[in-house]
């Protein structure tokens, strides 16, 4: 009998046995990653690993980083998502151990007296886990692709907010430095304000006017100083980059804008297809729903075990027979195991429909923030800017006419200051909700890809990113210390 079971039950063991996979389930997770941001990522397993992507690192950084890089920079050196790859490999182990059954039991009892000898022998198996291994294995199979979309999702949702960062560091350096221009000026305003007042030529009213512009525009420098400076370090974090790597150079200016913005038809369901997360909420249902369907076909036998018994006592025969071992249903009928998983089946139910509820809404929100934005910064660029530079330019021509005092040429350029600033913030805004978009529809969307200039293009700072210079403001003028005159600039300045 025991030569009989024990066949079988090799036959089934070894055709249960499972084995790990070369690539530990992250070839899909980089396929998915790479389709929807353009950058690929890996699974750092190895300290020569990471010796390999920081010398991948080295020309990337040394040159002014673009949004693209900055992207996949963050998706191979950020601790976090790669913490979150060894999840594959956890849910892959479980999924490897479901597909093998449990080791068999041995039992040997020797027992003497009487005269007599007795040895008994058996060889057990847990037969319900036997019966149960294939569903096993498919919830397992669910739970593993499910770890799959729920760290792809991971890896796109730090592509996101790595660009939202980028952009963020950027635009906040650009309005470093046009403060500084403008409290350059201001300095050479105050300066020129105290010598006429000195000369009698300005009273103190005006001059205490000037006096408190510099000291404002020294503030605004700090203020945008500090924020330049914490928007650097959250870009830092996200890329991993520690040491002499956080001496990374980023670009002067943001892209510009695209010329057009066209319409993205039927967000709500591009984002019910792509996005991740709904995809990991229904696999979650799923998962489950398998797992209801074990607890109810064991619900009335938790234990059941087979074993083939071998026994000879004294100088009897050997005896062979086997022995079933079954939990009786008599004090716990399996009733609240399956109300547990009915109720946590509901939940899984709920949760898919909270987040395909939530993903339609999120796409509505991005996409009106999106084209408002978008909105918003070529109105500057197109109707405020140009309208600045052209008071400016007037209000310099009755200045030469001696039309307008310096005064009423310095408030000009101060009113100035507040547009340019302003145009500066809503161009990163644009690029800010650009990503927030990304975000929202799973992946980098079409038309917006095909709308922008290439981040890493737009970004370098040459002679062909400069600004049309009919379309921009005059620099902060610096007034003339000896004479009281206005220096202009012929040539417009960047924002």
């Amino acid at each position: 009998m025991a030569t009989a079971l024990a066949v079988p039950i090799l036959a089934l063991a070894l055709s249960g046995c499972a084995s790990f996979s070369p690539d530990g389930g992250m070839d899909a997770v980089n396929r998915a990653t790479q389709a929807r941001t353009g950058a690929a990522t890996t699974l750092l397993r190895t300290e020569h690993d990471r010796n390999a992507l920081a010398e991948q690192l080295k020309p990337m950084l040394a040159q002014p980083l673009g949004a693209d890089d900055a992207v996949r920079i963050a998706l191979l050196n950020n601790r976090a998502l790669q913490a979150t790859y060894w999840e594959l490999g956890i849910a892959e182990a479980d999924l490897v151990q479901a597909g093998r059954l449990q080791n068999p039991a041995f039992g040997y009892q020797h027992k003497r007296g009487g005269g007599s000898t007795s040895i008994e022998r058996s060889l057990a198996v847990n037969l319900a886990n036997l019966l149960t291994a294939p569903l096993a294995v498919r919830m397992e199979r669910g739970r593993f692709e499910q770890a799959q979309l729920r760290v792809t999702s991971e890896a796109l949702k730090t592509a996101a907010e790595t660009r939202r960062a980028y952009y963020e560091a950027v635009g906040a350096a650009q309005a470093v430095e046009y403060a500084k221009q403008v409290a350059g000026a201001a300095d050479a305003s105050a300066e020129l304000a105290q010598r006429m007042r000195k000369a009698g030529n300005w009273s103190a009213f005006d001059q205490a006017r000037e006096a408190a512009f510099y000291a404002e525009a020294m503030a605004d420098v700090a203020r945008a100083s500090s924020a330049a400076s914490a928007a650097r370090e959250r870009l830092t974090r996200l890329l991993g980059l520690a040491g002499t790597e956080g001496g990374y150079r980023l670009p002067e200016r943001l892209p510009e804008l695209p010329a057009a913005a066209p319409e993205l038809a039927d967000v709500e369901q591009a984002a019910l297809r792509e996005r991740l997360d709904v995809r990991a909420a229904a696999k979650e249902a799923e998962h489950t729903a398998a797992s209801l369907g074990l607890t109810r076909a064991t619900r009335f036998i938790n234990v059941l075990e087979l074993g083939a018994l071998r026994e000879r006592e004294g100088g009897e025969p050997v005896q062979r027979g086997y022995e079933v071992t079954l939990e009786i249903p008599l004090f716990d009928w399996g009733t609240a195991r399956t109300r547990r998983a009915e109720a946590v089946y509901m939940q899984a139910v709920n949760r898919v429909a909270e987040t395909a509820v939530n993903a339609r809404s999120e796409a509505r929100e991005a996409y009106f923030a999106w084209r408002t934005a978008y909105d918003l910064a070529r109105h500057y660029r197109d109707v405020v800017i140009p309208l600045r530079k052209q008071l400016s330019d007037e209000t310099l021509l009755r200045y030469n006419g001696m039309l307008l005092s310096t005064f009423e040429l310095l408030a000009d350029a101060r009113e100035q200051r507040v547009a340019v600033a302003a145009a500066i913030d809503a161009l990163k805004e644009y690029w800010i909700a650009d990503a927030g978009l990304e975000a929202a529809l799973g992946g980098r969307p079409h038309g917006a890809a095909a709308a922008g200039d290439k981040p890493n293009e737009a970004n370098k700072p040459n002679e062909a990113n400069k600004p049309n210079e009919a379309s921009q403001p005059n620099k902060p003028n610096k007034p003339d210390q000896t004479t009281g005159s206005t220096q202009h600039n012929a040539h417009g300045a960047h924002p």
